[in-house]
């Protein structure tokens, strides 16, 4: 008999290589540095806060198992994050700025007031921060629109900072400061929606998702959006 072969295809699993998430923070800690990981969420958001988080360590203890950017942890996993991590860490806060703040100031600059807030709810003082991103997140040029109350003086300008593309994969308290901010601004959203209902934020968080766009057409934004945004949100005023 004549045997046919059929060739299958199987799909190739690539595994992620094995990342030592304290390699930032362990050179640090051993020169006696106080390291603080930062990083943002809410940034691309249509409405609700831009949340920042701070997360410092003094040690070189390893982090909870599961520990990884945000955005590829499932809710559930995220919460189930937080008290392991707050457990974890020597000192973490959370800062926030507002739509409003951001129409009036600007993404840039919202970013570090929202990044200073969240060191100055520290206890301990850290003295070099790693930043999420290809920029220093706690400085930002001041121009302001006239007329516009002024944001607050960004006291951490200056603190030494090291910047970290995709630092929320590589760096544990950056991880760990991206994932308490998130499931936090999570609940915030979450607490929005029964005030809103229509926008569909307990599930979309703020962000451009179709059945936010299409109550923003319907409906208008409210004071929640960050009405500065030409498209979409101020095209719907």
């Amino acid at each position: 008999m004549n045997a046919t072969w059929r060739s299958r295809r199987y799909p190739v699993v690539v595994a992620r290589p094995i990342i030592d998430l304290l390699a930032y923070e362990r050179p640090l800690l051993a020169r006696g540095e106080m390291v603080v990981g930062i990083d943002e969420v809410g940034r691309g958001a249509l409405a609700g806060p831009l949340t920042v988080g701070a997360v410092v360590v003094t040690s070189d203890a390893p982090p909870p198992a599961g520990l990884d950017d945000s955005k590829l942890l499932t809710p559930a996993r995220r919460e189930a994050l937080v008290a392991p991590l707050r457990a974890w860490a020597a000192d973490w806060s959370l800062g926030s700025a507002s739509s409003a703040e951001i129409d009036a100031w600007g993404l840039r600059v919202a970013l570090a007031v929202a990044a200073t807030r969240a060191i100055e709810g520290l206890s301990l003082q850290p003295t070099i921060a790693l930043l999420d991103g290809p920029f220093n997140l706690l400085a930002a040029p001041l121009d302001v629109a006239f007329g516009v109350q002024p944001p607050p003086t960004l006291h951490y300008a200056s603190l030494a900072h090291v910047t970290i593309v995709k630092g929320d994969q590589q760096s544990a308290t950056i991880a760990a400061a991206a994932v308490l901010a998130k499931v936090h601004r999570d609940d915030v959203m979450v607490g929005l929606h029964e005030e809103f209902r229509v926008f569909g934020w307990a599930h979309n968080k703020g962000y451009g998702a179709p059945d936010h766009m299409e109550a923003l057409r319907r409906h208008g934004p409210t004071d929640y959006h960050r009405q500065s945004w030409q498209l979409p949100v101020r095209s719907a005023l």
